[in-house]
Order: C-alpha cells, then sequence, then structure tokens
C-alpha cells in the first residue's frame, strides 16, 4: 500500500516505521531536524518489542510532492489537527482513507469538515512511545495496537487492506473492531483521566495510583466519563471502570503520557480534546462531570499562558 504518515513523532515514527519495516511504501511528514535526520540517516526506533532501523526513509515536508495515496494515518498532536488537515488534502484521492490514531473522540468529525466525512475512519492506537532525537524513536511500554474501521460500523474492504499491511507487520496488534466508535471511546476513557491527574500531580503513574486519594479521584473520573459516554449512547463494555483501571495498573509505574509530559515541559498541549472535551460534551448533555471540571480548570491557565492567551499578570 501507499501510506503517508502524517505526524512522525512517537506514534507515527513507530507505526510508520513498522509498516515501512514489513515493505508498504510509507512516506513520513515531518519538518525541522527530525526531517532531516530521517532524510539522511533513517528512523531508528528502540522498542520493548524489538529494535529497528528504516535505512533509506521516504520523507517530506510538502505532502504535494507525495501525490495520492491508499491511506494517512494521522498522529499529530489533537490541537494541530486542522491545519493537518488542510495541508493533507493533496494527498486525498477518490479512495483514500483518513485513519486518526488521536487520543480524543472528535478527530473524525474535525478531519471529515475538511477532507470529506466519506474520507475517515474511525481510529486509534495505544502505545507509549516519544521522539528522542531527530530520527530517533523510544517504545518504552505498552504493547503497540491499532485499531481503525467505519464509523457507521459497515464492512469494509479498504479497511481491510490496511489491517491486512498492519498484519504483515511485526510489533503490533492491529484489528477491526465490531464497534470502533465504543473502542475510541475506551480509549479516551484510559487517557484522559491519566493524563490530567498526572499532569496535575507532576509525578508519574505509579505514584498517584498508590496514593489512596489520587486513586480515588481517578475511579471517579472514569465513572464520570463511563456515564457520560452511556448517555450519548456508546455502548461501551459492562464493566469498562475496571477493565481500565486493570489497563492503569499493568503500565510500568513511571509512564507518563504525552500529555503530561507536554504539560510538565511548558509546552501546548491536548488538554482542550481531551478534558476540555468531557467538559463540553457533559455540558451539552446534561451529564455531571465535576472531576473533569476542577482538572481543567486547575491546568487551563498554564494551557494559557504557553499559547500567548494569557491575560492576567506574569
Amino acid at each position: 500500500m501507499r501510506i503517508a504518515v502524517f505526524g512522525s513523532g512517537g506514534v507515527g515514527g513507530y507505526f510508520g516505521g513498522r509498516l515501512a519495516e514489513a515493505g508498504e511504501t510509507v512516506t513520513f511528514i515531518a519538518r525541522g531536524a527530525h526531517l532531516a535526520a530521517l532524510l539522511e540517516r533513517g528512523l531508528a526506533v528502540e522498542s520493548i518489542a524489538g529494535d529497528f532501523e528504516v535505512r533509506p526513509v521516504r520523507a517530506t515536508d510538502d505532502p504535494r510532492t507525495v501525490g495520492v495515496v491508499d491511506a494517512v494515518l494521522v498522529a499529530v498532536k489533537t490541537w494541530q489537527l486542522g491545519d493537518a488537515a488542510r495541508a493533507m488534502a493533496p494527498l486525498v484521492g477518490p479512495a483514500t482513507m483518513v485513519v486518526p490514531l488521536e487520543n480524543g473522540v472528535e478527530a473524525p468529525e474535525e478531519l471529515g469538515q475538511v477532507l470529506g466525512a466519506e474520507h475517515v475512519l474511525g481510529g486509534l492506537c495505544r502505545i507509549l512511545a516519544y521522539v528522542v532525537g531527530p530520527g530517533r524513536i523510544r517504545h518504552s511500554a505498552v504493547e503497540p495496537y491499532v485499531a481503525f474501521g467505519e464509523l457507521d460500523g459497515s464492512p469494509s474492504p479498504r479497511a481491510e487492506s490496511l489491517l491486512a499491511a498492519f498484519r504483515g507487520a511485526t510489533g503490533v496488534v492491529a484489528e477491526i473492531p465490531d464497534d470502533i466508535r465504543a473502542a475510541m471511546w475506551g480509549k479516551f476513557m484510559f487517557i484522559t483521566p491519566v493524563s490530567s491527574i498526572g499532569a496535575v500531580t507532576r509525578v508519574p503513574i505509579g505514584a498517584f495510583r498508590a496514593t489512596s486519594e489520587t486513586r480515588a479521584l481517578l475511579h471517579e473520573a472514569l465513572r464520570e466519563i463511563e456515564a457520560l459516554a452511556r448517555h450519548l449512547g456508546v455502548r461501551l463494555p459492562a464493566d469498562a471502570v475496571g477493565q481500565t483501571l486493570e489497563f492503569v495498573d499493568a503500565i510500568p509505574p513511571d509512564g507518563t503520557t504525552s500529555m503530561q509530559r507536554d504539560i510538565m515541559d511548558g509546552r501546548p498541549s491536548e488538554l482542550e480534546a481531551q478534558v476540555g472535551a468531557v467538559v463540553r460534551l457533559g455540558a451539552r448533555a446534561g451529564v455531571a462531570v465535576p472531576v473533569h471540571q476542577f482538572l481543567y480548570a486547575a491546568l487551563l491557565p498554564q494551557e494559557r499562558r504557553v499559547r500567548g492567551e494569557s491575560s492576567g499578570d506574569s
């Protein structure tokens, strides 16, 4: 398949790298020093599933030079989605599928507004991976997993073709769930409380899950997202909260999320797409989400400051 990876950080670098290693025609959309390193030295990935390198690498900062592809994997930060959608338009032809591997639940709608809803699938991934230097990715925890499918749940030859490509790669578990929306909300239910509580407490996951007070906060946050999802008609598993807690407890104790790292390092984060989304959707649906309102309020001043939006004293 001809695949473009839009956003070549930890997520895009790992999954795109595995597809390229398996022989798929993968082009990374990257920029700056990372792009220069990919073109000069290739992609190097340190992984608990086995280290690997891809050389040479197809990479560019100009999607117009790539042409139409079969699939676009979208792995930018959620707050970059609007600009990314407009920039990736030259990659999208009549049969192209666009698969967001994002942390929120609103990406398919946002991409569809720009590129056409008929091109966009639902999608998600699970992995702890990040850039450690130009052209270098480290996958430190969590079995790499991707899932995608048509948003209406219909059978999909195009999704099956992408599934076959992923299943030809090593170090990846891939599937087409029966209900991709429920799967996306399941990921959202994990990543949002863990990211925001980690950002507020400024400690790794092992520390806040082992502290009774913050574990109780985590539990209540999970219950809020479950209640919201069910109100919106999302068919979560019966024991969604318990299953999510089991997943949280299985993560290495020094684990952190990308949103937590961004906030702690003073960079723009995915606060709006994660915690902000819970607050917005809860208000719209009339579902109380007080824990997320607190987490959002606690993190919002720094988010506004790093984006240059703060009107308060410096």
